[in-house]
């Protein structure tokens, strides 16, 4: 089999992308038929059918390709910035790359992510820090991290976000709590809406105090604080509060004495990687564009990528 032509690849990604020939020629400054000539090389060299022509569809073999397409021409890029770096030292880095997650981030995709980007640009230091509940903006904004796994969207113009996983909503209560029982069953909104949930600070962002109060500020709320999920879950073993979040939290977090619920009429959520909105900084490019390739390809293996 030939190598991948990454010309052949962006036509390609640009047709699944636009779902259109024509739309994707535009988009890449080509002929329609120099992007169906594209894709009909790429079909053959690999000896299937990637698209269906009517309407313009990856097939399951062409669904697969973008996946891979698409963390192929990210990493490019990167390579292409690399190279640049050397011959305009203007351009070459001049910190870190500074991380912050959330938690446990966007599960899967936060280590995937951090490991493809120190693959693609290995002469970039990366600094990682652990974010509390309220610096759901703040440490972009105040500029101590350059990149952030968060949930929920910051509701901020200064910060722009990408969608990384979407994922049913779970309650984490103590083992002996009568709703754990239902740990396979699921609950409802109306089952949870009595649970002593922990308090955030008065400075906590309102999109993240309605996310882990469900929509709901009125709530019970327990008598103890917490900014980080082992605040959380020390609240929770203890039987004196419960917690709320993602249904991967519970693969993360799977304390002895914890139960983890899920909500099976709460609206899913997602988790976001976000950055400065207007950030030009190539290293943040590189990493948002890794970050998201991998989002595309892996979220829905990982049962990440809602329903």
């Amino acid at each position: 089999m030939a190598p991948l032509d990454l010309r052949l690849l962006s036509s390609f990604l640009a047709v699944v992308e636009e779902g259109h020939f024509g739309r994707a020629a535009a988009r890449l400054f080509l002929s329609p038929p120099a992007v169906t000539a594209h894709v009909q090389r790429l079909e053959a060299d690999l000896g299937t059918k990637l698209l269906h022509r009517g309407p313009v569809a990856p097939t399951p073999a062409g669904e697969r390709l973008a996946g891979h397409a698409r963390t192929l021409l990210a990493a490019s890029n990167a390579a292409l910035d690399d190279m640049a770096a050397l011959t305009d030292p203007a351009r070459a880095p001049a910190r870190p790359l500074r991380i912050g997650i959330m938690g446990h981030g966007s599960a899967e995709l936060t280590p995937a992510a951090i490991n493809a980007y120190r693959r693609a640009r290995p002469d970039v230091p990366v600094e990682i820090s652990q974010l509390d509940f309220t610096e759901h903006a703040s440490a972009l904004l105040e500029d101590r991290v350059d990149v952030a796994f968060v949930r929920p969207r910051p509701d901020d113009e200064r910060v722009a976000a990408d969608v990384l996983t979407t994922e049913q909503r779970i309650v984490a209560v103590p083992e002996n709590h009568p709703l754990a029982d239902a740990r396979t069953a699921g609950a409802t909104l109306a089952d949870v809406a009595d649970l002593p949930f922990f308090r955030t600070p008065g400075h906590t962002p309102r999109p993240f105090r309605e996310y882990v109060y469900f929509g709901e500020e009125a709530r019970r709320r327990g008598t103890d604080y917490a900014l980080n999920p082992h605040e959380v879950l020390t609240g929770v073993i203890t039987g004196r509060i419960a917690g709320s979040g993602l249904h991967s939290f519970a693969r993360y977090y799977a304390w002895p004495g914890a139960a983890f619920v899920p909500v099976l009429d709460a609206a899913w959520e997602s988790s976001y990687l976000a950055v400065r909105a207007g950030d030009d900084d190539p290293e943040v490019r590189v990493f948002r564009a890794l970050a998201v390739a991998l989002a595309r390809e892996l979220g829905p293996a990982l049962g990440l990528a809602g329903p």
